[in-house]
């Protein structure tokens, strides 16, 4: 039974290479094409009454940074960010049932109206979560933690894609939909490499990436229940496998 290509689109800090690697043990031929490279700003979240983390990656680099929650209540928005958090050594207070901006809304409104509330995220984050705790009556500071970029050379995916030769995809973020988009656009292929998605398993990791995917008419097959890598790479994996 031939194994099915697939591509995923984590950072090139190293999760790129465990995203593959988990891939090939899924029993999938894992092709790794990272659309972010991370920039720490060297920024760190002023002290607050609650910090909001929202990415593993914002956890490793106020860690690395040497931060540490101090008395705030730590919020972490999903369980990936939690470990990262418990790792770094730090308590995490509160992860909302629904493991997105709204979730974290929604976790926190009624206990912050007067207080202070800290948001560390990357420079693409959305409005969404400090316009709806300001609407809560929180007094938000929103930094910058990390800065996305996309490597000069990825885009490989893309050209499997428009060549029909890609089983499935694993996106983990819009960024990385919007990057396979503009590596698609640079080779002028971009129509071939979405209509190619349409002959292959597409998997978002939340609601959120799929919605970007689907804006660009990309049908998006797989949406775990859980915004959880493990769970979008066995989903994908599992579809695209030929029946035996």
């Amino acid at each position: 039974m031939s194994r099915p290509r697939v591509a995923v689109f984590r950072p090139d800090d190293g999760r790129i290479d465990d995203a593959a690697a988990r891939l090939d043990s899924l029993g999938a031929e894992p092709v790794p094409d990272p659309m972010l490279t991370i920039e720490p700003t060297g920024e760190t979240p002023p002290d607050a009454d609650f910090v909001v983390l929202t990415s593993s990656t914002g956890v490793d680099t106020l860690a690395d940074a040497g931060w540490e929650p101090g008395d705030a209540e730590l919020c972490c928005i999903g369980p990936s960010t939690a470990e990262a958090a418990e790792a770094a050594g730090w308590t995490v207070d509160r992860v909302p049932a629904q493991y997105d901006s709204e979730g974290m809304v929604a976790e926190l409104d009624g206990d912050v109206s007067g207080r202070t509330v800290a948001l560390g995220r990357s420079d693409r984050a959305s409005a969404t979560m400090p316009e709806g705790l300001r609407a809560a009556g929180a007094e938000v500071s929103d930094t910058t933690l990390y800065r996305l970029r996309r490597p000069d050379d990825a885009g490989e995916s893309a050209e499997l894609a428009a060549e029909g030769r890609l089983d499935g995809a694993a996106f983990t973020a819009s960024s990385t939909v919007e990057g396979f988009l503009r590596a698609a656009d640079e080779r002028g292929i971009r129509d071939a490499a979405v209509a190619g998605l349409d002959d292959a398993v597409v998997g978002a990791i939340a609601e959120s990436p799929a919605e970007t995917a689907r804006e660009a008419g990309i049908e998006v097959d797989v949406v775990p229940e859980e915004a959880d890598f493990e769970a979008l790479a066995r989903a994908v994996v599992e579809r695209a496998t030929p029946a035996e």
